[in-house]
Formats: C-alpha cells, sequence, structure tokens
C-alpha cells in the first residue's frame, strides 16, 4: 500500500509500505476513504513530538471501511463504514474506567505517534470495538472526519475545560482548526461574547461567520488592550489557547479575569513561561488536557441532526496520492486560505 511516512524533522515521503496484518484478536483493519491532515502533524513535521520516530505512518483522523477484524471483533464486520477515533482504548483499565481514555494503558493517542496511522491506504486499529463508531448509511463522511479529533479536542479540551457558562466572555486564542472547533462547541453553552484572536485577517473573517461576536488580529501586539477595552477593563471568563507556542499562552494568562480559567487546547514544543508574580493572586485556573473522545457519541448525534455543522471548516479537497501537496497547503494556511482539507483514497 501507500502511506505517507516520516522521516525526521522536516523529512516527509509517500512510499510503499507493507499492508498491516491483524496482530491481536481486537484488531481491525481499515480501508482508509477520506482523512486529513491535523495540527498536531505540523508539530510532529517540526520534530515538536519526540515519541515520532524515523519511518512511522502519521495521521490519526478519518472514516473508512472494515476490511478484516480479528477474532474477538464482534460489533463490526467486513463492509462496514466506520469513524476512525484518534484516541485508541482498551475501556478496561484504570484509566478508561474513569473516561480518561487518552492515557489508556494500552492505547491513547499511539496512531500516528507510536504505531502506524492513518494517512495511508489503510490502517491497524488495535481495540476495534471501543475504538472505532458505525457510520449511518447516507452520513456526510466529509463531515465526520472532524469527529476523529477536532471537534471532541476543541470541546473537550477548551471548552469542558475552561468551564464556559452562559453569559460568559470567551477569548480564542488561534483561529485556526481547533480553534474553530472550540469556537462552533462553545455555543452549546451560550456564552454572551467570544472573542476570535489571530494574525490572519482570513480565519478571522471566517470566525464572524461561524459565531464569533469580536475578532482581533494580534499582529500589531496590542491584543491585551483591545481584549481589556472589550472587557471595560475585566478581562475574559475563559481564555482558550489553540496554537501551542509561548506567546499565546501568555496572552491567554494575561487576559483572563480574576477567578477565570485558562485553558490550553495547543501541543507545545518549547517551554512556557508561568508568570506567577502576577497569577499567583488572581485566583486563576489553569487546565491541559489530551482528548479522550469521551464526548465523540453527543457530538456525533448533534452533526447528524444538524445542530453542528463542522462541514464549514472544509476549505480544501485532495485525492490521498497527493498529499504531499495537501501538506504545502495546509501548511502555508494563511496564503491559501485553508482550514481543514480533505483527503480522499
Amino acid at each position: 500500500m501507500k502511506a505517507l511516512v516520516y522521516h525526521g524533522p522536516g523529512e516527509k515521503s509517500w512510499e510503499e509500505k507493507p499492508k498491516p496484518e491483524i496482530k491481536e484478536p481486537t484488531d481491525a483493519i481499515v480501508r482508509i476513504s477520506k482523512t486529513t491532515i491535523c495540527g498536531t502533524d505540523l508539530h510532529i513535521m517540526k520534530g515538536d513530538v519526540p515519541t515520532v520516530t524515523d519511518g512511522r505512518i502519521i495521521g490519526h483522523e478519518g472514516v473508512g471501511i472494515i476490511e478484516e477484524t480479528g477474532s474477538a471483533v464482534n460489533s463490526f464486520k467486513k463492509g462496514d463504514h466506520v469513524l476512525i477515533s484518534c484516541i485508541t482504548a482498551c475501556g478496561k483499565c484504570e484509566y478508561c474506567r474513569k473516561a480518561m481514555y487518552s492515557h489508556c494503558e494500552n492505547g491513547g493517542w499511539i496512531l500516528g505517534n507510536t504505531i502506524d496511522g492513518t494517512q495511508a491506504e489503510y490502517v491497524r486499529i488495535p481495540y476495534a470495538e471501543t475504538s472505532l463508531y458505525p457510520i449511518p448509511e447516507g452520513s456526510d463522511e466529509d463531515s465526520l472526519v472532524m469527529l476523529s479529533d477536532i471537534l471532541p479536542t476543541g470541546f473537550e479540551c477548551g471548552v469542558l475545560k475552561g468551564r464556559v457558562q452562559p453569559g460568559d466572555t470567551v477569548a480564542i486564542v488561534g483561529a485556526g482548526p481547533i480553534g474553530m472547533a472550540a469556537l462552533l462547541t462553545a455555543q452549546f453553552f451560550s456564552p454572551a461574547n467570544i472573542i476570535m484572536i489571530d494574525l490572519d485577517d482570513n480565519r478571522l473573517e471566517a470566525a464572524k461567520k461561524f459565531g464569533a461576536t469580536h475578532t482581533i488580529n494580534s499582529a500589531d501586539g496590542k491584543a491585551v488592550e483591545k481584549v481589556m477595552q472589550l472587557t471595560k477593563n475585566r478581562g475574559v471568563d475563559t481564555s482558550i489557547e489553540a496554537v501551542g507556542v509561548p506567546a499565546t499562552f501568555e496572552l491567554c494568562a494575561q487576559i483572563v479575569t480574576a477567578g477565570g480559567y485558562v485553558a490550553n487546547i495547543g501541543v507545545h514544543g518549547k517551554k512556557v513561561d508561568l508568570h506567577l508574580e502576577t497569577l499567583w493572586s488572581h485566583n486563576v485556573t489553569i487546565t491541559t488536557r489530551l482528548v479522550d473522545t469521551e464526548t465523540t457519541p453527543m457530538l456525533f448525534k448533534n452533526v447528524q441532526s444538524g445542530k453542528l455543522d463542522p462541514s464549514q471548516l472544509i476549505t480544501h479537497h485532495f485525492k490521498l496520492d497527493n498529499i504531499i501537496d495537501a501538506y504545502e497547503t495546509f501548511g502555508n494556511a494563511a496564503k491559501e486560505k485553508a482550514l481543514k482539507v480533505i483527503l480522499t483514497n
């Protein structure tokens, strides 16, 4: 089969790899129909995720069709259309029983990280019973790709961890796909104001269409001042970090109100300064989380009912074997006006 293979920072290739085989009775082999590229994959390509080693097939999102199942898989059969969760869960370990599937003792975020992932023609899914979701006939599979990762990530790591409440003022720093997912799902809780902060005017315009009440281009270095003007020097109830660089985390800490929440989503590859000299007396809660995908079934229902429309996040389509071009487009998002790309096998 063909797959995208990581060969160290800045090095990747679309090449022949052996088709995956069943290793454990709980495995399933899925033929990829559609996949995408995540901001985390860009972090991997920069060398920010040292657990990803030379030769790894990357990617952790997608939908596909069951090709083969292990003897212990009873809920799925060959030919079933399935959504692949970015988190692999055994369902039995101590962490899984706490619904903290991201820390599953034998799973977690392993696809495209410590085992081969979904940016390929086929993928092996461990613990298929608890790591796949059936797709109803006639579903918009492009939209469902967004349920693999970005929608539950934005919701769980940003909105839920940030304790967004009705009437709140929320700031989301980073108008990329994850930030937009947080924007869409924050509206479940009816915040009074959602301020989107980014460097890209095109993404900020999109954010207005998706529900942002205010947008701030932070290129002039005056984002803190502008947020304070909007909030009468109070700050925001929740600031959500959706980039993964030191400057955006520090910005989130600067604009949060006393008693507020700073919810980190971004993948950080460099140290970040924590300014306790200003935060120590501020009654602020800082949260971190790796997505657990515990909310995927609820989000799935909202997508199916039309209450949540992730298709608006999709800006580009490519054939899977044009994935190198897709990376070029996604990696130059401002120039290409890109949010999510869909790769079709």
